[in-house]
């Protein structure tokens, strides 16, 4: 398949802004040419025009994920950020992708179940290089609303004792203990039970596992345990008798929620 050439133009050296510097610090991190290597027989050009370079466009979207923009908002940005145009290797004055071609370009890693793929790559490449460190894991799930109730048909009901009942899809996240990495991630419907992906989301080695009562007790709490990690799970339960009983959960619960609402900002985002 025919590709454009980007990046013919040389950039001028000149000192560069802290954000420029931070991403070329980031891009050192990662060896690019494996995850070319997956990329090969990806082409989001419309029929009949040169595409572009997919690690190019795989570039773009780590930027859009890392600064929380549209696609509407990256095209916007690549056309006027030079950090932004180096870090994805086009030159000064050469035209950047538009909008359709990252909807297309998501659609094509979908397609061939790249997006797996690459964010397992990501992930190898920055424990190997020592940027995540292990110490503990986060687990919960959210709800994602579907957008249309009447012709989303793959969608499903979640009812909630608290809340209105939501119709749509559930995200099963774990990520390190900072809740800075995402570890894992898998989407269902929405009436699948939180701990239903722990096994699919859950790193080896996890070391103390945070969760809410969803993961308490059972096989979420074998199935952490055989990979050499610590259940540390809210409790509805009661332990014991008395005042002397009920404080030790009610503190057990309080230092483990202080941990575990760090997912949160991750939802958040």
């Amino acid at each position: 398949m025919a590709r454009r050439r980007i990046g013919q133009e040389d950039l001028i050296a000149r000192p560069e802004p802290r954000a420029a510097s931070s991403l070329a610090e980031l891009a050192a991190l990662l060896d690019w040419t494996e995850i070319d290597r997956h990329l090969a027989g990806i082409s989001a050009a419309v029929k009949g025009e040169p595409g572009w370079p997919p690690l190019a466009l795989f570039r773009a979207m780590l930027l859009a994920t890392w600064y929380d923009l549209s696609d509407v908002r990256l095209a916007e940005a690549l056309g006027d950020r030079a950090s932004f145009r180096r870090f994805c290797g086009f030159a000064a004055h050469e035209p950047t992708p538009e909008r359709t071609t990252f909807v297309r370009f998501r659609r094509e890693l979908v397609r061939h179940g790249l997006d797996r793929v690459l964010f397992e790559a990501v992930t190898c490449q920055l424990e190997a290089r020592g940027v995540m460190v292990r110490t503990g894991t986060l687990v919960d799930a959210t709800l994602i609303p579907s957008a249309s109730i009447c012709s989303d048909g793959e969608a499903r009901w979640a009812g909630h004792r608290r809340r209105k009942p939501v119709h749509g899809y559930k995200a099963h996240v774990a990520t390190d203990e900072t809740a800075g990495l995402v570890r894992g991630v898998e989407v269902t419907t929405a009436n699948v039970h939180d701990a239903a992906e722990l096994e699919a989301v859950l790193p080896p080695e996890p070391g103390d596992v945070y969760g809410d009562s969803a993961f308490t007790g059972g096989p979420a709490e074998r199935l952490i345990i055989s990979r050499d990690g610590r259940p540390r799970t809210v409790w509805t339960g009661i332990w014991g008798r008395g005042p002397e009983a009920l404080a030790r959960l009610e503190a057990h619960n309080a230092a483990v929620r202080r941990v575990r609402c760090r997912i949160e900002k991750v939802f958040g985002t």
